[in-house]
């Protein structure tokens, strides 16, 4: 069994930062990608950002320049670091893990979510 949990989420001002932490534990051999998905209210699920094992990174237009992936492979853990963060990001923030277990099967892992709000 894999699971897929994220922190880190909460309140922040327009402008301002939060740092996002997805955690995968469980029998894993090896992640290929991890990535960041939002969904506000009303809205579908957005890609916002991905990075593979080998640290190559993709973002959606709407927050490239703000937001940074990143992962540490040893810790099986990726960050999502907003910064100047607008009101159009408030969402729930969903991360997902692709990867192999160590019995050779392939998983595709999506946490619980945390709640992304920003007002002033």
């Amino acid at each position: 069994q894999v699971q897929v949990v994220e922190s880190g989420g909460g309140l922040a001002q327009p402008g301002g930062s939060l740092r996002l932490s997805c955690a995968a534990s469980g029998n894993i051999f090896s992640i290929y990608r991890m990535g960041w998905s939002r969904q506000a209210p009303g809205k579908q699920r957005e890609l916002v950002a991905i990075i593979s094992n080998g640290a190559v990174t993709n973002y959606s237009d709407s927050v490239k320049g703000r937001f940074t992936i990143s992962r540490d492979n040893a810790k099986n853990t990726s960050y999502l670091q907003m910064n100047n963060l607008k009101a159009e990001d408030t969402a729930v923030y969903y991360c997902n893990a692709i990867g192999r277990t160590t019995r050779g099967y392939d998983f595709d892992k999506w946490g619980q979510g945390t709640l992304v709000t920003v007002s002033s």
